[in-house]
């Protein structure tokens, strides 16, 4: 385009060098025009007839004439009659405008993108610059060698198809993550803490392991999260970088992190600055103690509680600050927490976009400010996490805009995800031999944010299908509903020479009352068939073949305080559970069932597991326990023995009979054994427990002790490119003589 400037001013030059001062233009003559009027072309000249025109002039006018975009081509040339003659070539109109080959990026997307448009004049510059709004639209996405290619498609009348021709590539994939500075904790607890994936074969079904420029940042924050979530308040990350291979095709990310010191909470003041604040209640909303390891998640949500409770005594406008006060010779941090005025803003309007599938419902109730609301800093971050904790979003992108003097918009964009899930797995215990599970799961169904799976598993000795659904907003509040049906055969010719058959569904229901503390309710309905017993079976199996009904309703209260549900290090887990069996149906039982963890982590590698668990249920009403609703240890509970394989049995045939209560605890040490990139890790184990009397219990024909059973051992964790493989080899050390022993124990599967 540049040499037709040039060509069209050196022609000027050519024609007028003569008369460099001054030219006198009788008249203007335009050839060439077929959409455009002859007026437009003066009015862009700035010449007027019969009057003397410069050589600057005439620049001036051929620049502005051909900045148009009318024009392909523009020719001054002046005749002896001092008639100025212009000549041109239109630019041809745009007919239809498309993509093709784009299967990533929707049409509508890229349309949003480009300039050029249906009716729109057609200009090589600016199709050149929409060709690279597409190749950045593409970048972002992480496809770093697509190409586009503009043609077009020639028509009568000066007009135009323009077709971009899109080779969308690969997605760049991320070859390697390097994590430079960290001495606290391995390159494998980091990895799996951030959201980019190096790549691997089996995430085929994950993007994952695709690069993205936006979710770079994202894992920088989720680091810092990390990190100050469990005690090191000083934490950053002074770089991330992207390197791009030659080929465009991979890259390597590098995160610098300056971890700094590990601190604990020391004292704790709250000060205020506005009259009449009673400080001394405000102590009741703190979730961080003297004493604990510095949590910034806690110290936000201190800051979110004390809101609330000030709100809620009519102090509308107050910031409540933490302020940091280090003592970096004990590495105690001591924190006063200072409550001043806020600005006195309102929120105006929340805006939400990008959510093209998900309900604008689903994100506005994750909200801890409405409109109309007083407007405040520590509920928009609560608010925020909300939303990521969602799981349905890449990027959850919010801003604030002031559009008044008192008053403020919240503009909230994000970036859907795939939310749906296929797993299908193959394996072998030493449990349940060889297996095959399968299942398709959805957890922002229909766009409305409840979760609905399928599930089948099949194995040498057992048979589960499942459908559940789950309403996370039942009734407009914060209370969780669902559904389940499922069918299990389950073969204990081994243990007990019967088979089970259980077929039923539950419903139910959940209650978050903070972010820690959790209750659960269900009612469950069930029918349970014991079958195919052998003719050799103990008499105590053979009296209770045939089906029995059971209608029982049931609660779970849960108290997580530990610092990731996935790989925990530090905390503790308290459950109690109850189950009442009676409401219709041919059981009556009372159930309690009692868990309790706690997990610590010991120079930042080595974490010791304690654990209790408790079971008791009672018949009533007359009603006997049912062997299938007893308890039984042994196998993955209880390393060491088989599963089922302590507690009472028949003398005679040896079968496995459970007991009415229940006792197993014991204690592990997990440690490093150098092959963290491999994700294996080793741990050694303590375990302890026994099994109470069943129903029917007949010294003479039953062998029983309620003597503990305990085992020691070692064994491995290895979260494998086939999935979680467990290994263990356990050793009882007190057992009698009719307990099954287990040395060797493996659980092996996958999920792609």
């Amino acid at each position: 385009m540049k040499k037709l400037i040039y060509a069209g001013l050196f022609t000027s030059f050519i024609a007028f060098q003569a008369n460099a001062a001054g030219y006198y233009v009788k008249n203007i003559e335009v050839s060439g025009l077929e959409r455009v009027e002859k007026t437009t072309v003066l009015s862009y000249l700035n010449l007027r007839k019969n009057t003397n025109v410069s050589q600057e002039d005439l620049d001036s006018a051929f620049k502005n004439l051909y900045n148009t975009g009318l024009f392909s081509d523009i020719d001054f040339d002046i005749s002896s009659k001092n008639v100025l003659k212009i000549n041109v070539k239109e630019n041809p109109i745009i007919g239809q405008r498309a993509f093709d080959g784009n299967d990533k990026i929707s049409d509508k997307v890229l349309e949003g993108e480009v300039q050029l448009g249906p009716r729109s004049i057609y200009d090589k510059a600016k199709v050149q610059q929409d060709v690279q709004r597409i190749l950045d639209v593409y970048r972002k996405t992480g496809r770093y060698s697509v190409t586009v290619e503009p043609k077009i498609i020639e028509h009568d009348e000066n007009r135009v198809d323009l077709i971009y021709e899109i080779d969308e590539g690969k997605a760049a994939t991320i070859d390697k993550i390097n994590f430079l500075g960290n001495t606290h904790y391995s390159s494998a607890d980091l990895q799996e803490t951030i959201s980019s994936k190096e790549s691997r074969w089996y995430r085929f079904f994950s993007s994952a392991d695709e690069y993205d420029a936006e979710k770079l940042d994202y894992d920088k924050e989720m680091l810092r999260r990390f990190y100050t979530s469990r005690g090191y308040a000083d934490f950053s990350v002074p770089s991330a970088i992207a390197e791009l291979s030659e080929d465009n095709k991979s890259f390597i990310l590098t995160f610098t992190l300056e971890e700094g010191p590990r601190y604990k909470i020391g004292d704790i003041n709250i000060t205020s600055e506005i009259p009449g604040v009673d400080t001394k209640r405000l102590y009741k909303d703190l979730e961080v103690s003297k004493g604990d390891w510095y949590n910034a998640e806690e110290i936000e949500k201190s800051v979110a509680e004390m809101t609330d409770t000030l709100g809620k005594k009519g102090f509308a406008f107050v910031d409540v600050e933490p302020e940091l006060d280090r003592n970096t010779a004990d590495n105690i941090v001591n924190l006063n927490f200072i409550v001043h005025e806020s600005e006195r803003i309102f929120v105006n309007r929340i805006n939400i976009t990008g959510n093209s599938r998900t309900l604008d419902e689903v994100i506005r109730r994750e909200f801890r400010l409405e409109e109309g609301d007083a407007f405040n800093i520590s509920k928009l971050r609560d608010s925020r996490r909300n939303i990521e904790n969602l799981n349905y979003f890449s990027k959850v992108d919010m801003q604030t805009n002031v559009v008044s003097d008192n008053k403020a918009d919240i503009d909230v964009n994000v970036e859907e995800k795939s939310t749906g899930y296929f797993n299908i797995g193959v394996g072998y215990s030493t449990t349940n031999g060889f297996l095959v599970r399968a299942g398709v799961t959805e957890t922002n169904f229909r766009g409305r944010g409840q979760e609905a799976s399928i599930n089948a598993g099949i194995s040498q000795r057992n048979k589960d299908y499942s459908v559940s659904f789950t309403e996370p907003y039942f009734l407009g509040r914060r209370l969780s509903a669902g559904i389940d049906l499922f069918l299990e055969d389950q073969d204990y010719e081994d243990e007990a020479s019967y088979d089970t058959r259980t077929i039923g569904g539950r419903t139910r229901f959940g209650w978050r009352y903070t972010d820690r503390f959790f209750h659960y309710a269900r009612y469950n309905l069930s029918k349970n068939d014991i079958k195919n017993v052998k003719d050799e079976a103990s008499e105590f199996v053979k009296a209770e073949e045939g089906s029995a009904v059971t209608s029982s309703v049931g609660e779970t209260f849960v108290y997580d305080r530990r610092d990731s549900s996935f790989n925990p290090k530090e905390g503790y887990y308290l459950s109690l559970g109850h189950d009442i069996s009676g409401l219709g149906g041919d059981t009556k039982y009372n159930r309690v069932d009692a868990k309790v963890y706690k997990y610590y982590t010991l120079a930042d590698y080595y974490t010791f597991k304690f654990f209790a668990t408790g079971g008791y249920i009672d018949g009533y009403g007359g009603k006997k326990v049912r062997m299938s609703d007893r308890y039984y240890l042994g196998g993955s509970n209880l390393r060491g023995f088989e599963f089922a394989g302590i507690g009472a049995r028949d003398r005679r045939t040896g079968d496995s009979l459970g007991g009415n209560w229940m006792v197993y605890g014991g204690a592990e040490l997990i440690f490093p054994i150098g092959l963290d990139e491999l994700g294996v890790k080793g741990r050694l184990f303590y375990d302890v427990g026994t099994l109470g009397k069943p129903d029917h219990f007949d010294e003479d024909k039953i062998a029983y002790s309620s003597r503990l059973r305990q085992s020691i051992g070692f064994g491995f964790d290895w979260i494998s490119p086939m999935g979680k493989i467990d290994l263990d080899f356990g050793y009882p050390i007190s057992k009698e003589p009719y307990d099954e022993k287990e040395v060797f124990r493996l659980n092996f599967g996958t999920s792609l």
